[in-house]
This record gives C-alpha cells, structure tokens and sequence, in this order.
C-alpha cells in the first residue's frame, strides 16, 4: 500500500510538474498606441512554472524559456516583426529564495505587445534639411583652422 501510494505521487509530479502557457489576445490597431510606423496584432502573456524535489527541477524553468522560447516564438509566428513593451518576472534562483527548490516550485512570466514594422516613422523636420536652422557651421577637418586676429600695435 505504502508503496503504490508512494509511486502515484511521484507520478503526479511528473505529470504536472511543469506547466507552460500562453495566452493570445488579438488587438485592434486603433486600441493600443504604439509608436509611429508599428501596427499592433496582438497582447500576449507567457507563463512558465517548475516543480522541485530535493533540489531537482521537473522540468526546469528560467527566464529565458518564457522570454525567448514562448513570448518571442509565439509572437514570431503571428507574423510580428518585434515585441514592444515587454514586461518580465521571474522566482530568483540564488539566495534565500533556493530554498522553494527544496519541495516547492519556481516560475517564470513575460508579456508584451507584438507589432508589425509597415514603415519608418515620417521625420516632422524634413523639409529643413539636415542641420536644424541657426545651427553654427563646422569647417571640414582638412581645411586649416583660421588664425586668431591681433590688433594692430599701438603708434
């Protein structure tokens, strides 16, 4: 008895000792202000936990797995181009906090906004040039600087 009971808990740590999700909410471009030239698709959220044993993760998690594994990824295969406003948390891995490894879990989480690139952001000043009016004339590098004028001595 003691035995089975032992191996049906071990088997539902396997099972749902690690969990990851994430959730899509497509959004409409006049909804969610983004900078100019970026068109947003959609809000997503990516949610990573890991159970621990004895130190022994099942399966392990970090940051970068719900960063660039699951928020990029998924945002990537929307058709997005980059994901703006990205928000992130995760359980730290060293200090006080290496004791949830003991029997308990560590989790990770990053949201952002996934955009698409349609076009540069159209600069205000074009018309005036390159140099902004009043701005002051700097000689080219191999033209000799101009010698300093002394007055005229005194007669």
């Amino acid at each position: 008895m003691r035995r089975s009971l032992c191996f049906l808990v071990c088997a539902l740590i396997l099972a749902g000792g690690g969990c990851r999700s994430v959730q899509i909410a497509r959004v409409q471009p006049q909804t969610v202000a983004v900078a100019p030239g970026l068109r947003p698709l959609a809000a997503i959220q990516a949610n990573a936990i890991s159970a621990y044993i004895l130190f022994v993760p099942i399966p392990g998690v970090d940051l970068d797995t719900a960063v660039n594994q699951m928020l990029i990824v998924a945002a990537k295969t929307m058709g997005a181009d980059k994901v703006i406003l990205v928000d992130f948390d995760a359980t730290p891995p060293d200090g006080i906090w290496a004791w949830r490894k003991l029997f308990l879990w560590r989790s990770a989480r990053a949201s952002g906004i996934a955009v698409q690139v349609v076009a540069p952001a159209p600069d205000p000043n074009a018309d005036l040039g390159p140099e902004a009016p009043g701005a002051r004339e700097i000689p080219p590098a191999s033209a000799p600087a101009p010698a300093p004028q002394t007055p005229p001595p005194a007669q």
